[in-house]
């Protein structure tokens, strides 16, 4: 295996693995939120039982967990989206160009191609 491309591999691989770290600790920040909030909640209700108060901590967690992922979901498929649009878009610009590139160039020829037999008639 070329040296460049193993490289290319190890840096692809520590990348994939912050990435993944950096969601652990997002998660997890995003849990002790969630979870000091309801225990707020709980704090504010001062006449809920023991139970209740873990059953409503439980519960809030659930939720909100529920919906961040939803959230993620939601902004996954939407970034999904937008890089099919810019896909293509950019497939297309780079169709245009490529064809403006060659019109120029056949254009270009042409023309050399039009001076190099007037002048060779000419001097003839």
């Amino acid at each position: 295996m070329p040296r460049s491309r193993s490289r290319r591999s190890l840096a692809h691989d520590a990348s994939a693995v912050l990435a993944e770290a950096e969601g652990i600790v997002l998660a997890r920040s995003h849990l002790a939120e969630a979870r000091r909030e309801a225990e707020a909640l709980c704090a504010d209700l001062p006449w809920l039982t023991t139970g209740q108060a873990e059953d409503l901590t439980r519960r809030y967690l659930d939720r909100r967990i529920d919906l961040t992922r939803q959230m993620l979901r939601t902004t996954a498929r939407r970034a999904d989206e937008l890089r099919h649009e810019y896909e293509t878009r950019y497939t297309d610009l780079r169709g245009t160009l490529l064809r403006r590139h060659v019109a120029w160039a056949s254009g270009l020829l042409a023309c050399a191609t039009g001076t190099n037999a007037t002048l060779w008639l000419l001097t003839r």
